[in-house]
């Protein structure tokens, strides 16, 4: 029977308390609906959400859902409603990483019904799993110039990266200073592809030096480490240019102490997007940034127009997502607890992929 990855429930479990192992469960195959595709799924990948669903972080956990938003795989079979149902049989695809979000740019039309797909009470759809159904409107061919590794890799990181800079910071052209904090993560790193590709200036931040360097290697105008004190000055005093001495936008998943080191280097009326709370669920909002008029602009993932807007420019630019690590076999719990070990640990540099062997899939 075909396998899906799951959590183990762990009764009594308190936020932040908990560790839930993982668990591999037989399944039955799923049958399309008239409007959905069925996908053998060939690869999945890991985000630091998926990190908190174990330690019950997140809202709306279901124990009994295949875990992971992200994946690549091939249609297997198409429902007697879809239309023109030669352009999805035996392609391979992506999947957009959540449900109930059409196109408002505002934010999902009925915020009740909008969820991120894997472990969750209100959808069944999650990528660690040899076979998925989706609707056929939830699905973008996979770009061709990637594998399906790479592919499995981009449409959360690559849908929550447009958004934030695209949508929120109004970063779509040349010419533009951009900080992007904690390179190495998987949206990090995507918005670094996105600045370069678009012939803006993209700045970074990191703990660790090499990371940085390696940022520098893919396009990046320099980086500043985070641990030292007043980063945000050197960064204004050695990295900036001096025809253009200020940032008109930071991408930031951390919080932490972000206003306090921008704030003076934001140009005015500038744009801080934050997509993530990494170090605390709380931060400090500052006067001098009022008086900056900066602008503080929370985002959350994308709808599904972002989405396919993001895999276009993907395409056009033969952009490749990051991967720092890959492991083979959906039942190796072992090593994919590694990956969450190295993801717990940050010292990944991309995307940690599982690839799924097709043994029992194919049973």
């Amino acid at each position: 029977m075909p396998r899906s990855l799951q959590l183990v429930k762990v009764e009594g479990a308190k936020p932040g308390k908990v560790y839930c192992p993982l668990q591999i469960k037989q399944v039955p195959k799923p049958t399309p609906g008239p409007n959905e595709v069925l996908v053998r799924m060939t690869a999945a990948a890991l985000n630091h959400r998926d990190l908190f669903v174990r330690q019950h972080l997140y809202p709306n956990i279901d124990h009994d859902k295949p875990m992971l938003a992200d994946g690549c795989g091939v249609v297997v079979e198409v429902g007697s409603g879809v239309a023109h149902p030669e352009k999805l049989l035996n392609k391979a695809v992506i999947l957009t990483p959540s449900r109930g979000w059409d196109s408002d740019p505002q934010g999902p039309e009925d915020p009740a019904k909008f969820v991120i797909a894997g472990s969750q009470i209100p959808t069944d759809a999650g990528c660690a799993t040899d076979y998925i159904t989706a609707p056929a409107t939830e699905v973008e061919l996979k770009p061709p110039h990637m594998s399906p590794v790479e592919a499995a890799a981009l449409p959360l990181v690559g849908l929550t990266g447009w958004r934030a800079l695209v949508t929120k910071a109004g970063i779509n052209g040349p010419g533009k200073n951009v900080l992007i904090t904690g390179i190495g993560g998987g949206v990090a790193l995507q918005v670094l592809q996105f600045v370069v590709a678009m012939g803006s200036n993209a700045y970074v931040t990191s703990g660790d030096q090499a990371k940085i360097d390696k940022a520098v290697a893919m396009g990046a105008k320099g980086g500043v480490i985070y641990k030292e004190e007043r980063w945000g000055s050197k960064l204004k005093k050695t990295l900036l240019p001096k025809d253009r001495p200020f940032l008109d936008a930071v991408i930031d998943g951390a919080g932490g102490n972000i206003i306090n080191e921008t704030a003076s280097v934001l140009r005015h009326g500038g744009i801080i997007t934050q997509y993530g709370m990494t170090v605390s669920p709380k931060m400090d909002w500052l006067m001098k940034a009022v008086l900056a008029n900066i602008d503080l602009r929370g985002s959350t993932m994308g709808s599904r127009k972002e989405f396919g807007e993001m895999v276009e420019f993907v395409n056009k630019h033969k952009i490749k997502p990051v991967i720092s690590q890959t492991i083979r076999g959906l039942s190796n719990l072992d090593q994919i607890n590694g990956l969450f070990e190295v993801m717990a640990a940050g010292s990944q540099f991309g995307k940690l992929v599982i690839e799924i062997d097709e043994q029992t899939a194919k049973l």
